[in-house]
């Protein structure tokens, strides 16, 4: 086996985010051990343990308060921001429906224009039509002319 530099033991050390938990458990560990170590009467030490806990009793209410503050605050900014999102959706949904019923009626108008327009078109082509038929059935027409006498070629145009 190879020695190595490296091989030395290591020590980990994690570390913790601490909360409130941790501070009171602190608090009250440290507030036991000073009274169980201070040379006090029993009686002293009663009066003593009571008034440390109530004072640790403060403490907790006063850092739940605080805590309770953070969250209802945390809260509504999330909630306004939330609001505030909601509101911007809507805003864009409205524009974007108002949009969308404006270029419909442009479609309405350009279907209807151009119904207009073929309607016309194909009047006009049956028009053409129709007066075509009558001329090739009727033979009468002004692309047809008669030779007169002395014109020289007797024949049609």
């Amino acid at each position: 086996m190879r020695h190595h530099e490296h091989d030395e033991p290591y020590i980990v050390i994690e570390k913790h985010s601490g909360g409130v938990g941790n501070l009171l458990l602190g608090v009250l560990i440290g507030a036991g051990v000073a009274l169980l170590f201070a040379p006090r009467s029993g009686e002293e030490t009663r009066t003593e343990i009571s008034r440390r806990a109530r004072r640790a009793g403060s403490t907790v209410k006063g850092v739940a308060h605080e805590v309770t503050e953070q969250v209802v605050d945390t809260f509504e900014g999330a909630k306004a921001r939330v609001e505030e999102q909601i509101d911007s959706a809507r805003t864009a949904i409205e524009a974007k429906k108002a949009q969308v019923a404006r270029a419909m009626e442009a479609g309405r108008e350009a279907a209807q224009q151009a119904r207009g327009d073929l309607e016309r078109r194909l009047a006009e082509t049956k028009a053409a039509y129709n007066a075509g038929a009558e001329v090739a059935r009727t033979g009468t027409g002004r692309s047809r002319v008669t030779a007169r006498p002395g014109d020289g070629n007797g024949s049609d145009l």
